[in-house]
């Protein structure tokens, strides 16, 4: 039997750093479709053990704006697995196939700027394993250098929501950096779809989303070639 190991890497940011602390977190849908397709992937010949860690451990904060009557049930399932993450300086990153970072906005808070993560995506990228985010997620690669030290999104084609996506839902003015922007001053060839469209970018080992509506295509993409590796 074929056995690989995802590690997904979740904000612990609840609220944002303006005077009214708005609140944030993980975008459930996001985190949800993805897990449940890595969970459901095991079969007779494929095993996918998943592991949900973040930078302080314990509680990944739910944006409550994802939390809407109209979900499906199982997604309330996957809220226990953001309930009690592994300390993310605890989790032995090198044992793992491949990292997935969900976005909501709460990653522009903390996962921006944590350089441990920054450490374990480089990692991830250097020696060809899979690196994997999709929304804001794409924040977690923003400190990840190849071996030359160069940015890791430096050349290389891929997508995260979009500053007009940002500018829609009025988040623009909230948000520390505009993320499309970032990438592109690092270097990145951004490839931007309409709002809310589905939209999954591969280059190489890298594969991005950008936006809710991409989860699933993302996540299907990352297992193709999990199972094709």
């Amino acid at each position: 039997m074929q056995e690989k190991k995802i590690l997904i890497v979740a904000t612990n940011t609840s609220c944002m750093d303006d005077l009214n602390k708005t609140k944030t977190g993980v975008w459930l849908e996001e985190f949800a479709v993805p897990f449940l397709e890595f969970k459901n992937a095991s079969d007779d010949e494929f095993k996918l053990d998943v592991t949900v860690a973040s930078p302080l451990g314990g509680v990944a904060p739910v944006d409550e704006s994802s939390l809407e009557c109209k979900n499906p049930t199982q997604w309330d399932y996957t809220i226990k697995a953001l309930e009690n993450t592994v300390k993310l300086s605890e989790a032995d990153y090198k044992n793992y196939d491949a990292i997935f970072i969900p976005g909501g906005h709460g990653p522009m808070f903390d996962l921006a700027k944590d350089e441990l993560l920054g450490e374990i995506v480089s990692y991830f990228y250097n020696t060809h394993k899979l690196v994997a985010a999709v929304c804001h997620g794409p924040a977690g690669l923003i400190n990840a250098k190849t071996d030359t030290g160069e940015p890791i999104v430096k050349g290389m084609q891929l997508t995260c929501f979009t500053n007009e996506e940002e500018k829609i839902v009025k988040k623009d003015m909230l948000m520390p950096f505009l993320l499309e922007s970032k990438l592109k001053q690092l270097g990145a060839y951004f490839n931007a779809a309409a709002p809310w469209e589905e939209n999954v970018v591969v280059d190489e080992n890298l594969i991005t989303g950008q936006n809710p509506a991409s989860a699933k295509k993302l996540a299907k993409t990352v297992l193709k070639k999990l199972k094709n590796n």
